[in-house]
């Protein structure tokens, strides 16, 4: 009876739903779900608060708001190519893209990108030709 017990222990531990407790949704379970502080497309504003801190693995939203001072974009091939994209939400209209390199604001306006962090590393999302450290967001994924 006790090595039945200590196989089925095994077993349950192997098991990628008992490993994880994340249900049927797996990654995309709400208990895998971080809301990030919201990017910023402002001319002379800084691009974000803080340095963002992620795990491979986890599940994350994030909106880019832009005021409509300047025609603005964010661009991060390598920060897009570590991550997989659910969706990137534009006026009500769920975007599923395959690739991303960047998002281009040319009035004010809001987006929300939804995805999972997957290869570890630091990565820059920025304000093209901008130089300013306050002009890009830097992402770590652990």
């Amino acid at each position: 009876m006790k090595k039945i017990a200590v196989t089925l222990a095994f077993a349950l531990a192997a098991s990628p739903v008992a490993a994880h407790d994340l249900g049927f949704a797996g990654l995309l379970a709400k208990s895998n779900r971080t809301t990030l502080e919201p990017l910023t497309l402002a001319s002379g504003k800084p691009v974000a608060k803080v340095t963002y801190k992620l795990t491979s693995g986890g599940y994350y939203k994030i909106k880019i708001i832009a005021d409509g001072s300047a025609e603005l974009a964010l661009s991060g091939g390598e920060f897009f190519r570590a991550i997989w994209v659910n969706e990137i939400v534009i006026n009500d209209i769920e975007v599923r893209p395959m690739a991303v390199h960047s998002l281009e604001f040319d009035d004010e306006g809001e987006a929300e990108i939804s995805f999972i962090a997957i290869k570890p590393g630091i990565y820059e999302l920025s304000i093209p030709g901008s130089k300013g450290d306050t002009q890009k967001a830097i992402f770590t994924i652990q």
